[in-house]
């Protein structure tokens, strides 16, 4: 992994922003930050997202007459196994150099916790365990899932057990205690 775009992941999980555009930016502020190539997808008037290669950012309202609301971004981390340049956009590429296809977790638990940025393990849902984990920064509300258990179908081919597999903010406290308290209920 190169050192700067390294650098890019530890800085989005311990600040909860991705080059200083936060999950509740208006889509002009992120398009600001992020640049103008992106694709726009919509199911209908009261959502949609940006996706501009690895990072996409989500927004919802009530109607067409109402403003876009920052919802989340996730960065589509596993998107870069397949090996396309493209998998990350030009303003990462200018400003971070390379990115390689996997990015294991376990070093980038170890340079945050070197930063003092530490990383809690919460419930994953049943649905996807135990082939991911989930990881929570409680001062940022970012989720990094990883994958933790390799399976034909259900988690990338270009993926080990280990690699990131997304990143995403936020991840709010009342989220990990629904998990928290659904995980205890199960195994009661």
């Amino acid at each position: 992994m190169t050192p700067h775009s390294l650098a890019f992941y530890l800085d989005v999980i311990a600040s909860g922003t991705v080059l200083g555009a936060k999950p509740t930016d208006t889509p002009d502020r992120v398009a600001e930050l992020l640049g103008p190539d992106f694709g726009e997808n919509s199911f209908d008037v009261h959502s949609m997202w940006r996706d501009y290669g690895m990072t996409e950012f989500f927004w919802s309202r009530e109607s067409a007459d109402h403003p876009w609301s920052g919802h989340h971004f996730t960065l589509q981390v596993h998107r870069l196994a397949h090996g396309r340049r493209e998998a990350v956009e030009e303003t990462l590429r200018a400003r971070y150099g390379r990115f390689e296809r996997r990015l294991r977790f376990e070093k980038v638990r170890r340079l945050l916790a070197k930063r003092g940025t530490a990383l809690v393990e919460v419930p994953e849902d049943p649905v996807q365990a135990p082939y991911y984990r989930t990881f929570w920064q409680p001062d940022s509300l970012v989720a990094v899932s990883v994958i933790g258990a390799r399976e034909e179908g259900i988690t990338p081919s270009g993926l080990r057990v280990g690699d990131v597999y997304s990143v995403t903010g936020p991840m709010t406290p009342d989220e990990v205690e629904y998990r928290t308290a659904r995980h205890r209920r199960h195994h009661a």
